[in-house]
């Protein structure tokens, strides 16, 4: 379905991108962070901000709640990475405890590396050759800082954050061409602040507020490469995005919410004929959620109102409503097993670039809409007694339909793009999960998953079209992979496996655009020491162990194997 489909939130927050609809997680960090979960539909809780209820997926990034052991006033988590690429990467995390209910937090990071690393390209003439990877460098800082507080039957917290970074654009490798000079720079900041209480046993609240401002300069100069057009561009983004949530527990089996969400975002650029795009975004949901002893219902509805203003002429405002319904049952309540699923209905507005991007947006597009069915169960049991602990399964079949799909094509001049709803993509697959934990004699642990995914991912725009029904670019029909890790006195290793099948790299499935299967193994050990008054932990990884060629998207070679240590200290 796409990226923008995808809703990324950052401690309970969405991270927002108007101006493209793509968010980079490479932006943030696992040093500070405490869980990363993904969800297909959305979070199974109704007590959740409006927005939470308008992605067919989500990613939640819950950063770390500072937690002292007794006695203790602070935590502090250093760490230095190194290895392939001209990789250094510090880090600190430093934990404070202002007071018995109020506590704070601060990380910052910063990341350099060369982008460096050699590759093998064939030529046309049919022969091999070993290049490197030139224009991949990246500087980057990222600080963080919260305050955390506890009241009664609540909390509270706010969070800053600021990134700024400057990279090269590596670029494509065609017609013999190894080298780009086009550069960016970053510098994202966010300020945002959560309250959340239990009034009374049947009522909470849940309140939050957020501001985003975000800059990107893009530069692309003949004079270092004369392949390109000059290009010396710069965008400025502000968001303002205000929340509350109300949960009412009408019976011990029975609780209901209401959400609104308001949202302003406004888009500056020095491009010529740029009209100054700004878009308030209103939502309102309704849910409810009925929970007996072995089957949980759960339902929302979801408006949404969107009011664009500009220079120029601005889009027609969109006013939607959206439902979503998913349902859980146990049918034996000791056997382990549970089965599962949902309908949602949902779409995504045309981002700011789609709408006015200056000779290419299309101020009359409509709302990318997506349909999603899902049938699944999970198989749980634990053991006690054997080498076997435990043993989980979980199987989902599932038909997604996306309507109005929004791309670029080309006008009566070649040169000239234009966004229009087009496309039309209907989905169908499997996913399988096997995931088991042993126990071998006293001191050995080992746990293991396996995925396995097959596809079907069809295009379905044109129907006089010759490729009408083919496989859409990229997504292949099988993919998989394996994680092994295993445990044993203060020592850790572990070792994944992924694979990703043929593929198709145009909407012509054709054997010119026919992509090979690829896989890459990686392999990660650790040990962990006491060291003065805190805890030592050095890892070696070693990613792409076999040294596979392999490309990911066309002509965008990929690193072969490549190493890095990690010390990290904990006191």
């Amino acid at each position: 379905m796409g990226t923008n489909h995808v809703g990324v939130f950052y401690d309970g927050i969405e991270l927002g991108n108007a101006q493209n609809g793509t968010v980079d997680l490479g932006r943030f960090s696992l040093d500070n962070m405490e869980s990363v979960t993904l969800y297909n539909g959305q979070k199974s809780a109704i007590f959740q901000p409006a927005k939470d209820f308008g992605s067919s997926g989500s990613i939640y990034l819950q950063t770390r709640t500072p937690q002292f052991e007794e006695g203790k006033k602070y935590n502090v988590k250093a760490s230095f990475k190194t290895g392939s690429f001209g990789v250094a990467n510090p880090s600190i995390l430093w934990e404070q405890k202002l007071g018995e209910q109020i506590s704070s937090s601060f990380s910052a990071e910063y990341l350099h590396s060369s982008g460096k690393y050699k590759f093998t390209y064939r030529m046309q003439e049919g022969y091999d050759t070993t290049a490197v990877r030139q224009n991949g460098d990246l500087n980057a800082l990222r600080v963080e800082g919260g305050l955390f507080g506890r009241i009664n039957q609540g909390y509270w917290k706010a969070k800053a954050y600021l990134y700024n970074s400057e990279r090269g654009y590596p670029g494509a490798i065609v017609r013999n061409k190894f080298s780009h000079e086009d550069r960016q720079w970053d510098t994202n900041f966010f300020t945002q602040g959560t309250f959340k209480k239990d009034f009374t046993q049947w009522y909470s609240l849940l309140a939050n507020a957020k501001y985003a401002y975000d800059y990107l300069h893009y530069q692309a100069d003949p004079n270092k490469d004369e392949s390109l057009m000059y290009v010396n561009n710069h965008y400025y983004q502000q968001e303002v995005y205000t929340s509350v949530a109300n949960r009412f527990n009408l019976f011990p089996w029975w609780e209901a919410s209401f959400s609104a969400d308001y949202q302003f975002n406004l888009l500056n650029a020095d491009l010529r004929d740029f009209v100054y795009p700004r878009r308030h975004t209103l939502l309102a949901s309704i849910a409810t959620a009925l929970r007996f002893k072995q089957v949980e219902l759960q339902a929302s509805l979801l408006e949404t109102y969107v009011h664009d203003t500009s220079s120029g002429t601005p889009a027609p405002d969109k006013q939607k409503l959206t439902p979503s319904f998913f349902v859980s049952w146990r049918p034996f309540p000791q056997s382990g097993l549970n089965l599962r699923g949902f309908y949602k209905r949902i779409f995504r507005m045309p981002t700011l670039n789609d709408l006015y991007y200056t000779f290419v947006g299309n101020i009359n597009l409509e709302p990318e809409f997506t349909t999603q069915y899902d049938l699944g169960f999970t198989y749980s049991r634990t053991f006690n007694g054997t080498w076997l602990r435990s043993l989980e399964v979980q199987t989902d079949v599932y038909y997604n339909e996306v309507e109005n799909k929004i791309v670029a094509t080309p006008t009566s001049n070649f040169f000239r793009w234009t966004m229009v709803n087009l496309g039309n993509v209907e989905i169908r697959g499997v996913d399988v999960a096997l995931q088991t934990g042993w126990k071998i004699g006293r001191e050995l642990t080992v746990s293991n998953r396996i995925n396995y995914t097959y596809q079907r991912a069809q295009d379905f725009t044109d129907p006089k079209s010759e490729f009408y029904g083919g496989q859409i670019p990229y997504i292949p029909w099988h993919s998989g992979s394996a994680v092994v890790n295993l445990q044993w006195r203060s020592w850790e290793a572990s070792y994944s496996f992924i694979y990703t099948g043929e593929r198709y790299s145009s909407q012509a499935n054709i054997p010119y655009n026919y992509q090979l299967p690829w896989y890459t193994s990686d392999f990660s050990v650790s040990k962990g020491l006491k060291v003065w008054k805190g805890d030592l932990k050095l890892t070696l990884e070693v990613n792409n162990l076999l040294n596979q060629q392999y490309e990911v998207v066309t002509c965008y070679p990929m690193p072969g194997t490549n190493f890095k240590l990690i010390a990290q200290y904990n006191f």
